[in-house]
């Protein structure tokens, strides 16, 4: 610039002076007039600055102590040794304490994959150890924490509260549900959560398609801000086959006609809830080896009448009544294997065959998802599975359609108000997921 003003001094004033001036009058627009900047007060302040002998700031950063942060993950081989040796600990007394300590012992007991924090010197020696676990109580976690105290260490155990936030996700359909929860990095709980809402409105076994998406809006529990298990869904939007359905749990304050406190649960937007008096399936989602349908008998070696709903899984999974009931029949019976039946209301019946274990007798009443047994392979079963009837006075009937025309209750009168206050607010949470995703799309 200087170079410039002594080569062409009167084009660059000019320039300057045009620019000033049209700064002037841009500036006289939008603030009030001022004193020329010429008859302001100048004042100048000199101070000496004197730079320190290069030898005093080495020293100075020779005395000072780094401090190393580093995070991973336990495995299931795991011992103290390896563990710290993939957190770049070298502190052999480190090691020591924490084999025979029993709290200490506690980082590496049970299922792998805890987090693990570790805080160490500039000389890799181990200065804290930290991680988080859950407990059976969904409102606290555990802590431990191990620290250096001179030459030895100190562990505790601490009890802490959980810290819940809503998050956002969202996903397309490809190939199946869990494929898209897992890119969409839902967690499998929430994903069962948000199949068990909607499984009176869509059939997840035989009606996903290619390009249904999801919007869910849940509770992560956090401890010290790593969250640590996921709390109730809060919302949900699922759209199958080009039609929407939403639910948002609510939970209404005061009690009913007969006195009974009202419980909280999952409704539709227009506020119908979306408990039924049957559930869709006996187990939480799962795959399925075979609709409601013919089929060729793979023990009889003969085309007949599939009568039910296979539901595969693992030997010892959890089965459950899909409704309230009673107890009719508890034991084993002809190809059934070890087989329960339930009497329900109006005629209704329900039937859990191939059973690894009963867990009900006779004349006992059961509730709608209580556990009655688990999965196994007895009877005519080739593997594993589930065999599920829903009978309507003898005659079979298809379980899905049983449960999606059973009765559904209102949110209550006295609590629509609210209701629709916060319907409101879940419908631009659940618009929000979707922008989200979308985005993330593109």
């Amino acid at each position: 610039m200087a170079s410039s003003l002594h080569r062409h001094p009167k084009r660059v004033s000019s320039g300057i002076a045009a620019l000033l001036l049209g700064t002037g009058v841009t500036a006289f627009g939008v603030v009030p007039l001022a004193p020329d900047a010429a008859d302001l007060p100048v004042r100048q302040v000199l101070e000496v600055v004197q730079t320190l002998p290069v030898q005093t700031q080495l020293d100075a950063l020779a005395d000072h102590r780094f401090k190393l942060f580093r995070t991973d993950s336990t495995r299931s081989n795991d011992t103290f040794d390896t563990l710290l040796k993939r957190l770049n600990i070298n502190d052999p007394a480190a090691a020591a304490f924490m084999r025979s300590d029993a709290n200490a012992r506690l980082a590496l007991a049970g299922r792998a994959g805890k987090t693990i924090h570790v805080e160490a010197d500039d000389a890799q020696a181990l200065s804290k150890f930290s991680t988080r676990w859950p407990t059976d109580d969904d409102t606290v976690f555990k802590r431990l924490v191990v620290e250096r105290a001179g030459t030895t260490f100190t562990s505790r155990i601490e009890t802490a509260p959980y810290v819940a936030n809503a998050r956002l996700a969202s996903g397309v359909i490809q190939t199946s549900l869990y494929a898209a929860t897992d890119e969409a990095r839902l967690p499998d709980a929430v994903a069962i959560q948000v199949a068990e809402m909607f499984s009176s409105e869509i059939d997840f076994r035989r009606a996903l398609r290619k390009g249904d998406r999801f919007n869910v809006v849940y509770e992560a529990l956090e401890a010290d801000g790593e969250p640590l298990r996921t709390g109730r869904v809060l919302s949900a939007e699922f759209v199958n086959a080009g039609k929407a359905h939403q639910a948002m749990w609510f939970q209404p304050t005061g009690q009913d006609a007969q006195g009974v406190v009202y419980k909280g649960g999952y409704y539709s937007l227009d506020g119908k809830s979306l408990r039924r008096a049957y559930l869709g399936s006996p187990l939480e989602f799962t795959r399925i080896s075979s609709g409601f349908s013919m089929r060729f008998h793979p023990i009889l070696q003969k085309w007949r009448a599939h009568l039910g709903t296979d539901f595969a899984a693992p030997t010892g999974t959890p089965a459950r009544t899909v409704g309230d009931g009673v107890v009719s029949f508890a034991g084993g019976q002809n190809g059934y294997g070890n087989v329960v039946f339930i009497k329900h209301r109006n005629g209704h019946e329900t039937v859990y065959a191939h059973l690894s274990k009963i867990n009900v007798r006779v004349g006992q009443s059961v509730s709608q998802g209580q556990t009655i047994g688990a999965v196994g392979s007895t009877g005519w079963a080739t593997g594993p599975h589930l065999h599920f009837e829903f009978r309507v006075n003898g005659v079979h009937q298809d379980p899905m359609t049983i449960a999606r025309q059973s009765e559904t209750v209102p949110v209550p009168l006295a609590a629509l108000p609210v209701f629709k206050q916060l319907a409101v607010v879940v419908s631009r949470q659940l618009q929000a997921a979707a922008t989200m995703g979308q985005t993330r799309a593109e």
